[in-house]
Order: structure tokens, then C-alpha cells, then sequence
């Protein structure tokens, strides 16, 4: 299994990914998660309450972030126009902890590694499909049973 230790990227990253455009991270967001929807990582019908409401993903310190929106069962990236519903703010080390199961998204946000600003209903929804999301063991490094 991969172990991804607790870091921060140096402050130079942010300070460059802060001036870089921010539309091609929402672009690469919304075709990550439908493909997670056509395998069946997401189902529609769990995520029916995010539609029409932008998400913002923030690495803090990358200086990045996504912005997509749900429209008619997709995800498409979404300008990064005023606020969002719902902002998710994190390091690079947190999300990929999240990401590969190593840290449940509960136990990053009360450590306060995981920020989530905006509809409270909203963020509790995503941040227990978060939890529920199983990536095969393929892309986490791990041999299939």
C-alpha cells in the first residue's frame, strides 16, 4: 500500500499556482469524476442534490483550485465566478491521504487538515461520499484479493 506522509509543497507553488489560469484544474476535476461516475465509483442518485451547484476543490498549497458544477447527470467544469456552495480546502498530502483511504475525510477535517465552507448539509453529503468512495486496488497499489 502507498503511504503518503503528512507534507506541504513549498510556498513558492502556491505563489505560482495562485497567478496561473485556474479553469484547466476544473476542466481535468470534471472528467475525473465522470469517469468515476460511468464506473460506478459515484452513483447519480447519491449526488442528485449537488446539481446545478458550483464545488470549488481548493489545494491550498498548490495555490489550485476546481470549480465544477453538475448539469443533467455531469460534471462540467464551471467558471470560478464568486462563491461556491460548497468549497473543499485542503493540502496536496490531505486529499491524496483522502483519496487513497489512508485518512477518512472525517478525522482530516477534525484535525482541521480538511476545510469545508459553505451549504453544511452540502458538505456533509460529499464529505460522506468521500468516505464511501472505494477506488479499485489497482490505482492504490495494492493486490486484488
Amino acid at each position: 500500500m502507498i503511504e503518503i506522509p503528512a507534507f506541504s509543497l513549498p510556498s513558492p507553488f502556491a505563489s505560482l499556482g495562485r497567478r496561473l489560469p485556474q479553469w484547466p484544474h476544473g476542466l481535468a476535476l470534471s472528467i475525473a469524476l465522470n469517469q468515476a461516475l460511468r464506473k460506478g465509483l459515484l452513483a447519480l442518485d447519491e449526488i442528485d442534490a449537488l446539481e446545478g451547484l458550483p464545488v470549488r476543490i481548493r489545494v491550498i498549497d498548490a495555490g489550485a483550485s476546481a470549480d465544477v458544477v453538475l448539469r443533467g447527470g455531469r460534471f462540467r467544469a464551471a467558471p470560478a465566478r464568486g462563491e461556491a456552495a460548497l468549497t473543499l480546502s485542503a493540502t496536496v498530502s490531505a486529499f491524496l491521504q483522502m483519496l487513497t483511504r489512508q485518512e477518512d475525510p472525517d478525522t482530516l477535517f477534525f484535525h482541521r487538515r480538511l476545510a469545508i465552507e459553505g451549504d453544511t448539509e452540502l458538505g456533509l453529503l460529499v464529505k460522506n461520499l468521500l468516505d464511501r468512495i472505494e477506488l479499485p486496488a489497482a490505482l492504490l497499489g495494492r493486490q486484488s484479493p
